[in-house]
C-alpha cells in the first residue's frame, strides 16, 4: 500500500476514534497459550511497559490450539505447542522465523534448552516450561510405587487411574515392557494395547489434571501424571510424593512460537524477550509451580524450589529420561485407533 493509501486508512481509523473516543487506540498482541501458565501480573505489567493491550486467551491441549491455528487466519500472533508440534506447525508454514537480534535475552536459557533436538539453532521456538510423566502416589503405599509396573498390581483396584492421553498411556505400556516410549512397531504397539486392557479392570478412571483433587483427598492412591500437576497435588497435601519410573520416561516442552499470520513481528518478539527475562520467568515458574526452561530465572527461584527433585529432577534421573519423537500421520492413526479401542472395550 503507498504512502497515499496508507495516509486515507489513517485518516479513516482518526475518524472512527473521533465516532468512539473510548475506543482503545494502543497497539494489540493476540497471545493465546495454556491454562495456568502465567503469573497474575506478567500481561499487565508487559503492558504497562510497553503502551500495548493484550488479548489473552487459553486453551487445555495441541489438538484445540492447532485446530485454530491450521486455518492461517486465527487472529493470533503467539502460541505455546508442545515441542514436537514445532515441526511440523513448521513444515506447513505456520510459523515465522525467530530474529535472534530482537531477543536479546536469549542467553539466559539453561544450557540444556540452548540447542534443543527439535529445534536445534532456536530458529522457530523458545523453550517455555518443561515437565515429565511419572507416578504420583500416596505415602500410605507399601512399597512406593518406583516402576511403570508397579501400576498393575491389583491391591490398587478403584484407586489408580492413568493419564488421559494416548502417547502417555502406551508410552508407559511400552516401557512396562522394555520397548521404546515413541514405538512405531504395528507388534509393539499391539503388545502395548493388551498391556493396557489387562489393567483397565484396576482403574478408576483415565484422567488428566482433574485427577489432582481425588489425590488429596486420598480417594486415588496412585496416577501416572505429568510432574507440574503432581507438584500442585503434593503442595495441597504433603503426604503425596512423586517418582520417576525406572523404566524410563518421557519429557516435554511447550514452546513459545510466532506465528507467520501475525501483524506486529516486532511487538511479538518483544513480549518472547520479555518472558526471558530471568526475573519475569523466575515469578511465573514460581507461581504456576512449573519448571522453567530458563537458567537464569532458576538461579533466582527460592532454594527449595530449586533444589524440588520432582520439577528439577537431579542429572542421575535426568539423564533417564527421553524426548518422544514426532511420529509418522500413518504410526499416528494407528495408535490413535488402538487409543480408541482402549477405551471403549
Amino acid at each position: 500500500m503507498g504512502a497515499g493509501g496508507m495516509n486515507r486508512r489513517t485518516f479513516f481509523m482518526g475518524m472512527a476514534g473521533v465516532a468512539g473516543c473510548s475506543r482503545d487506540r494502543r497497539p494489540r498482541l493476540n497471545v493465546y497459550n495454556w491454562s495456568a501458565y502465567v503469573a497474575p501480573d506478567t500481561i499487565p505489567n508487559f503492558e504497562a511497559e510497553f503502551g500495548v493491550r493484550v488479548r489473552y486467551a487459553t486453551y487445555e491441549s495441541n489438538e484445540e490450539m492447532l485446530a485454530k491455528v491450521f486455518t492461517g487466519n486465527s487472529g493470533w500472533d503467539i502460541v505455546f505447542p508442545t515441542y514436537n508440534r514445532v515441526p511440523p506447525m513448521r513444515d506447513y508454514g505456520l510459523l515465522a522465523p525467530l530474529r535472534h537480534e530482537w531477543l536479546p535475552h536469549l542467553p539466559s536459557l539453561s544450557p540444556d534448552f540452548r540447542s534443543p533436538i527439535w529445534d536445534p539453532s532456536l530458529n522457530w521456538n523458545i523453550p517455555y516450561m518443561w515437565f515429565s510423566t511419572g507416578i504420583v502416589y500416596n505415602r500410605t503405599l507399601r512399597p512406593a510405587p518406583t516402576r511403570w509396573a508397579d501400576l498393575w498390581d491389583s491391591h490398587l483396584k478403584g484407586r489408580l487411574t492413568m493419564l488421559d492421553d494416548p502417547e502417555d498411556l502406551l508410552g508407559a505400556c511400552l516401557k512396562k515392557l522394555g520397548l521404546p516410549f515413541s514405538a512405531t512397531d504395528p507388534d509393539q504397539l499391539r503388545r502395548a494395547e493388551r498391556e493396557a486392557l489387562a489393567q483397565k479392570p484396576l482403574l478408576r478412571a483415565y484422567l488428566n489434571a482433574e485427577v489432582r483433587d481425588q489425590l488429596v483427598s486420598g480417594d486415588v492412591l496412585a496416577a501416572q501424571l505429568w510432574s507440574t500437576t503432581a507438584q500442585q497435588a503434593i503442595d495441597a497435601a504433603p503426604n503425596l510424593a512423586f517418582s520417576y519410573p525406572a523404566e524410563g520416561f518421557p519429557f516435554y516442552c511447550d514452546c513459545a512460537v510466532i506465528l507467520r499470520e501475525g501483524r506486529r513481528q516486532r511487538l511479538a518478539h518483544e513480549f518472547l524477550d520479555y518472558l526471558l527475562r530471568p526475573q519475569v520467568s523466575a515469578a511465573i515458574a514460581q507461581f504456576t509451580r512449573t519448571a522453567t526452561a530458563n537458567g537464569a530465572a532458576h538461579d533466582l527461584l527460592p532454594e527449595a524450589t530449586r533444589n524440588n527433585p520432582t520439577l528439577y529432577p537431579p542429572p542421575e534421573i535426568f539423564q533417564k529420561g527421553e524426548w518422544p519423537l514426532t511420529l509418522p500421520p500413518v504410526v499416528q492413526r494407528l495408535r490413535d485407533r488402538i487409543w480408541t479401542e482402549i477405551k471403549s472395550s
